[in-house]
């Protein structure tokens, strides 16, 4: 058995186990086929931190032909759809309403393919979120996982269970999303900005190396891992492009020249509105800029660039001119001013944004705190509610 470390491998193969459930053999004429792991019921842990060798995974190389599972049945199973479980049947657009059950999993609320949902391990009791796909792509949206390393600040894939049709991917639960924490907060004080945003840069650090651009980077796609908001992790790497290995992409080198427009439009770097069709960009200088607008909203309240009307926004973002509030320390204000500067080139790497001196001043918080405004001010800059505001939308060119 191989010491657990899939990600890397271009081809992963899940041994299935056959749970014998006439009930559902009835209704859907399949059994039900899972993952099976040496773990608690129902996980198979892939992206946990160190070895998980007691998982049953074969890890094999591109190309490989599949081999028998240990009781004769192939590889890449087919998983039947979820049973009704005093749920509805599925509507018309292949979507579950209620609660619903798939392998050994409950899935509570409305199952519609590129959504999430809560899932329930019937044994256990361990609350997970379920991302549900079409099962001939899903390979394609795992490509980041395949590429890295685990690591603590991002969201490991807990399970995978594949379908005929779709493919449901399970991940740790997690808590509230850093975009409606600062709102909650209006703003944060610099040394709890630090300390969060230092976990930020560490997750992009590392994908970074290891040759992954994340793109749609807000604060939305960062989440808590626990109750006292103090650690935070990327919830997804879905959005994530993978660049080749040509040209010594690991380590931080190599082309990272991109050309799709894929973002969130608070977010966008101004060289992505501004190049043409077929020009290029850097991926990671990109990641920069955004990391920049992430920063500045959570010590300011506000994003730095904002309009109701895109075009007007697309007009700020361009000319790449904001403003500081004067409560906030100088060595944040040279920290964002670094992340946010029109030219890619001169924009510091996420490496280089961790070894900045912001993250080593001490009581930095108090700067905020005492900095004299006037509580109408600070209503003013609250972040939008992205349900209803065209800065939270997704941005496509």
């Amino acid at each position: 058995m191989e010491s657990l470390c899939p990600w890397r491998s271009a081809e992963v193969h899940f041994r299935r186990h056959v749970h014998h459930n006439p009930q559902q053999q009835q209704q859907h004429g399949v059994a039900c086929l899972r993952v099976q792991s040496g773990h608690a019921p129902g996980r198979s842990r892939l992206g946990k931190q160190g070895s998980e060798s007691d998982s049953h995974l074969d890890v094999a190389p591109p190309g490989a032909q599949p081999a028998p599972g240990r009781t004769g049945e192939p590889l890449s199973p087919g998983l039947g759809s979820p049973t009704p479980h005093g749920a509805e049947s599925p509507t018309a657009d292949g979507c579950w309403h209620g609660v619903s059950r798939i392998g050994e999993y409950l899935l509570v609320g409305n199952v519609i393919p590129g959504h999430t949902c809560r899932a329930l391990h019937t044994l256990s009791g361990e609350e997970l979120v379920c991302k549900v796909y079409d099962v001939r792509n899903y390979r394609d949206l795992m490509e980041a996982h395949y590429r890295l390393a685990p690591h603590r600040n991002i969201n490991p894939v807990a399970d995978i269970l594949l379908g005929d049709q779709w493919a449901y991917l399970l991940y740790e639960a997690s808590r509230e999303d850093l975009h409606a924490y600062v709102r909650s907060c209006r703003h944060l004080p610099e040394d709890e900005a630090a300390r969060l945003f230092g976990q930020v840069l560490v997750a992009v650090a590392h994908c970074h190396a290891a040759g992954v651009v994340l793109r749609d980077l807000k604060l939305r796609k960062f989440v808590f891992r626990d109750t006292f908001r103090t650690e935070l992790k990327l919830e997804s790497l879905e959005d994530a492009f993978v660049l080749s290995d040509d040209g010594g992409i690991k380590d931080g080198g190599g082309d990272d020249s991109l050309s799709d427009k894929h973002g969130c439009p608070a977010y966008v770097s101004p060289e992505i509105l501004s190049t043409g069709t077929g020009g290029t960009y850097s991926g990671r200088a990109a990641d920069m800029w955004s990391l920049g607008v992430m920063l500045y909203t959570m010590l300011v309240g506000r994003y730095p660039f904002q309009d109701a009307e895109p075009a007007a926004l697309f007009h700020k973002i361009r000319r790449g001119q904001f403003t500081l509030p004067e409560g906030l320390s100088s060595r944040a204000r040279c920290l964002v001013r670094s992340l946010l500067r029109r030219d890619p080139a001169e924009r510091l790497s996420a490496q280089q944004a961790l070894e900045h001196p912001w993250f080593q001043e001490a009581n930095v918080g108090t700067l905020v705190r005492t900095s004299g405004q006037r509580e109408q001010d600070i209503v003013d800059q609250l972040v939008p509610d992205i349900n209803s505001d065209i800065m939270g939308q997704a941005f496509y060119g």
